[in-house]
């Protein structure tokens, strides 16, 4: 009897001291959006990629859950955003950027798959594919709100970002996204209480002051995509972003 009450407390002791060597599961950081938050890293890159690199990732775990060619309604329909819900945790943080391909008038041809209704509100449009299968289009803005509610929904933290700016220039100045895209996701964030990362502005800003020249080394083939440093800029801009959010506890695990 004595012997069975030994062998019960070492049993208990050693599953103690297992126990207080499991490291907990380490909060991540899921990345979201479209071909300039994770492209082929070849030729171009987005900048979910390289801001991997800027995160204590002893601490951290950073995953890029973007895709290339998807719009806020494609990257929902198509189930990459359940993917990401199936696998988010309290403590975790979302990054989400899209604009890029929204822009289509929203049908079910090649070039409207991808496109939303414009702006915030509640409108919607319902479309019937070739095999009968009906489709509720709704706004950018309505796409927004669900990610960044079904991210609180799991007690993780959204974090809305402005899409990058393309390499437009008008009269020296680098085209803003602020009287569409992004002045629509400045809206969703702060209708939601959510954090709010203007990317287009403050990489926008420093494409002014490096001027057209040399901004045009970072687009080696269209208006759009980035090569690796131009990602970095990017990548850069987000951190200097999370660092002026009040409150937010992803500051904490950047180097």
């Amino acid at each position: 009897m004595k012997s069975k009450k030994i062998k019960l407390i070492l049993a208990t002791v050693l599953m103690l001291a297992a126990t207080a060597f499991i490291k907990p599961n380490k909060p991540a950081l899921h990345t979201i959006g479209d071909s300039t938050v994770r492209n082929s890293n070849k030729e171009t890159w987005g900048w979910g990629t390289p801001i991997a690199s800027l995160f204590d990732t002893t601490k951290i775990h950073v995953e890029n859950n973007a895709m290339a060619g998807r719009s806020t309604r494609t990257f929902l329909s198509e189930g990459r955003w359940d993917k990401v819900l199936e696998i988010l945790k309290p403590g975790d943080f979302v990054t989400m950027q899209f604009g890029h391909n929204d822009g289509s008038e929203p049908d079910t041809t090649k070039t409207g798959r991808r496109g939303v209704l414009k702006g915030t509100g509640e409108e919607t449009k319902v479309l019937t594919w070739p095999d009968g299968k009906v489709e509720t289009v709704h706004t950018y803005g309505w796409y927004l709100r669900k990610f960044v509610r079904e991210t609180k929904a799991k007690g993780a933290t959204p974090i809305v970002v402005s899409m990058i700016p393309r390499n437009e220039f008008r009269n020296g100045k680098v085209i803003r996204a602020d009287q569409d895209f992004g002045k629509w996701a400045a809206e969703v964030a702060q209708q939601e209480n959510a954090y709010f990362v203007d990317l287009n502005k403050i990489t926008g800003d420093k494409y002014d002051a490096m001027g057209p020249e040399k901004v045009k080394a970072f687009f080696p083939g269209d208006h759009t995509h980035t090569n690796l440093e131009g990602a970095k800029v990017n990548a850069q801009s987000v951190v200097e972003g999370i660092k002026k959010l009040k409150g937010c506890k992803l500051e904490n695990y950047l180097l």
